[in-house]
């Protein structure tokens, strides 16, 4: 193992993990947290090599160190010693890379999805030839010269973007590495494809890594439901879902965002896609308001809601506040409904699980008085897998409502 490793296995650091722990990274979950550290043979750097070990001196799993998360490793490999070198990680790329089946007229897409595909704390997405990489963890800093060539390799883009959160940029300025095109720099907004659908992806400041990629099934959905309905995308932000309702037949379709400049980008995307008779000729209206406010006041009526709020729980102590905002949001949104309505709800608050979210929906449903049927429900799509529990976030729920 020590020559695999590239360095002497006396110097690689070695930690025994609680039980509970033990039992719970041999079953597949990527995550160590420091309070589950029973041993660790010395204090190591963002990025180091860590060898898991059980009371009997056997290898349980190989991982990378965080010392500054309360993620303490990150496991990158479970089983056998193997080489964490640039042939691994080309490896899990290309695996990443064959997983994914994608429509002819998709250019638009994730091809990493962070710890469950083995790159803990990176995703990659695509945007037509523009590949955005994001870092969320320190692990990737000293090894980011080997991991871009093997994206560079396997993804073979024209261009690429390095992004981080905002925690990292400061680390990785003092460690030379800035965020921004990798190379020659081109336009910080590119036009994609989804689904046959153009759209702009803002992939130098914009939200995620551009564009919210994981709601493209969901959106798919909305426009097999939308012929000759009036639509309302309650928090539109570049206007997705009302994209797809315009392509599906809708009568009208309004967006609601409080924000001028994701209105504006709406406006912009409905531009790209004008030589299509559809969505050239949908009535279409803005609403620039507080959701909240406008729902609660709205005496309108529509045909089909969608409901699909920015994360409203980023830490556990927010998620009783989420669950009430979500009760709010939705409550209104049914309200709105006309007899033979559609709602479509979706939550992408890791702190709020699935049953919780649907189960909120469907009470509010059910004790709303009128007959219901439940169309659907949905969860990640299959270019943004869920290995595990905690990167269980997206969820959505669709009702028709007499």
């Amino acid at each position: 193992m020590a020559a695999a490793m590239g360095r002497p296995a006396s110097k690689l650091i070695r930690i025994r993990l609680k039980p509970k722990a033990e039992s719970l990274v041999r079953h597949g979950h990527p995550w160590v947290f420091a309070s589950s550290v029973k041993e660790q043979s010395r204090d190591g750097t963002a990025g180091e090599l860590v060898v898991v070990h059980d009371r009997r001196e056997r290898m349980v799993a190989l991982g990378l160190l965080d010392p500054d998360s309360p993620i303490r490793v990150r496991i990158v490999h479970r089983g056998k010693p193997a080489a964490i070198d640039r042939e691994w990680w080309r490896a899990q790329a290309i695996r990443a890379r064959e997983r994914r089946e994608l429509p002819a007229d998709t250019d638009g897409h994730r091809w990493i999805n962070g710890d469950s595909e083995g790159f803990p704390g990176l995703v990659a997405d695509r945007y037509a030839g523009t590949l955005v990489v994001k870092l969320y963890s320190s692990i990737w800093l000293p090894r980011w010269d080997e991991v871009e060539a093997v994206l560079r390799e396997v993804f073979a883009p024209r261009h690429l973007v390095l992004r981080m959160s905002r925690n990292l940029v400061a680390r990785a300025r003092e460690a030379g590495l800035e965020e921004g095109f990798r190379g020659d720099a081109r336009d910080e907004v590119v036009v994609f494809r989804e689904n046959g659908i153009r759209f702009e992806a803002a992939v130098r400041h914009g939200q995620k890594t551009g564009f919210f990629l994981d709601q493209r099934d969901n959106r798919a959905r909305v426009e097999a439901l939308a012929a000759g309905r009036e639509v309302l995308n309650v928090f539109s932000f570049s206007g997705g879902f009302s994209l797809y309702a315009a392509r599906g037949g809708a009568s009208r379709v309004v967006d609601l965002d409080i924000s001028a400049h994701a209105l504006e980008a709406a406006g912009r995307n409905y531009q790209l896609n004008a030589d299509e008779p559809r969505i050239a000729r949908v009535a279409r209206e803005q609403v620039k308001a507080d959701a909240f406010e406008w729902l609660e006041a709205c005496d309108r009526r529509f045909d089909l809601v969608v409901v699909d709020p920015p994360s409203l729980a980023q830490r556990e102590r927010d998620r009783e506040g989420a669950l009430g905002a979500y009760r709010k949001l939705n409550a209104a949104a049914i309200r709105l409904l006309r007899p033979g309505g559609i709602l479509v709800a979706a939550s992408c608050s890791a702190h709020v699980r699935g049953d919780e979210f649907l189960g909120l929906v469907r009470g509010l449903a059910r004790h709303g008085g009128r007959p219901c049927e439940e169309r659907w429900t949905s969860g990640h799509a299959p270019d943004h897998p869920a290995g595990f529990p905690e990167a269980e976030y997206l969820k959505a729920i669709c009702l028709e409502f007499g």
